[in-house]
């Protein structure tokens, strides 16, 4: 009997924030990690700015919701964007880091909080001499080692996980810069004119190619022959933050598209300090349209190429014959 593989699932990547005091702490049911709340007011997040060479010291806060002990290991880890919807998410234990990942250092990578208590932890991050200006954001996780069995059947080992989001700012130079890349249509409709759905499936990337957050607006439109304009929208899926350097594919789909007419489709994406358009096209014919206009070519060629050997043939056969015909020829003589 074959053994059930094991499925490790690790979830500290996708940090789910809700509202519960102190702080908007990062939580998951059964533990949450937040900053420590100033005198003044608690902080959901952690925003903190140094130049090169600098060093931050903080505090984290580690809840046990739960009535039993948790262990849980500690570890700094850099941001980045899901490939998916673009959602924020950090980087597993034993990654490469590059960022807040590699510049925070903590007193303990394990720390141990009773049921229905917390645990203060302090922190440092030292910015390295080189570090370039801008954005880099991370987070201090909380991992739970144990992996949890699921049911139904399968084996599957969970691993999870719970972090605080950290945004650092370096000091020096920012510049916003934002790309609309590889953008790509594909149009889907009935095979009978006039019956049926025509839906257009609009892809593209989204580029964070600057050095600062940014919370990206995209406009969808669309225009016809003659400039007519068939569409204005707004998009709503996307990324409420994509992160320096980050890429995230994002897609569209254009219900009730044209079903005969050349259409040109253009994105344009904006957040603070820029702006960015890509345009790319395509040809809404009927697949029964397209067809016939595909036989009718085919036959054309077919004809073309038959008259075309129909004609050599046929010169082919008169030299054949002028060779082989013994009756001599009558020409003129002289004086004749």
């Amino acid at each position: 009997m074959r053994k059930p593989y094991v499925v490790l699932l690790l979830l500290p990547l996708l940090l789910f924030l809700t509202p519960l005091a102190p702080a908007r702490a990062a939580d998951n049911g059964s533990w949450s990690v937040y900053p420590v709340s100033s005198v003044v007011a608690a902080r959901p997040y952690f925003y903190v700015s140094a130049d090169p060479g600098r060093t931050i010291e903080d505090k984290v806060v580690v809840a046990n919701k739960t009535d039993e002990p948790l262990t849980f290991r500690l570890y700094a880890a850099d941001a980045y964007n899901t490939a998916r919807d673009g959602g924020f998410a950090v980087k597993s234990l034993g990654e490469k880091m590059r960022g807040v990942g590699a510049w925070a250092e903590l007193p303990k990578d394990r720390v141990t909080v009773p049921g229905r208590a917390t645990v203060t932890v302090p922190f440092t991050v030292r910015v390295p001499e080189g570090a370039e200006p801008g954005d880099h954001p991370g987070a201090i996780v909380a991992l739970d080692e144990r992996v949890e069995q699921g049911g139904g059947g399968v084996a599957l080992g969970v691993q999870r996980a719970v972090g605080a989001r950290i945004y650092l700012q370096v000091g020096g130079p920012t510049l916003p810069a934002l790309a609309v890349e590889n953008v790509r249509i594909g149009h889907d409709q009935s095979l009978i004119p006039g019956l049926g759905d025509s839906t257009a499936t609009i892809s593209y990337t989204l580029h964070n190619t600057g050095n600062v957050t940014l919370a990206p607006k995209v406009e969808l439109k669309a225009s016809g022959l003659f400039g007519r304009t068939l569409l204005t929208r707004d998009l709503q899926k996307l990324p409420s933050q994509l992160l320096p350097g980050q890429r995230v594919r994002l897609t569209e789909r254009w219900r009730d598209a044209p079903r005969f007419d050349w259409t040109d489709v253009t994105l344009t994406a904006t957040a603070k300090g820029t702006e960015e358009s890509a345009t790319a096209s395509f040809v809404a014919v009927p697949w029964l349209v397209t067809a016939l206009l595909a036989a009718g070519a085919g036959a054309g060629a077919w004809l073309l190429i038959r008259r075309r050997r129909t004609r050599a043939e046929g010169a082919r056969g008169t030299a054949r014959q002028a060779l082989t015909d013994p009756r001599p020829k009558l020409g003129r003589t002289a004086g004749g």
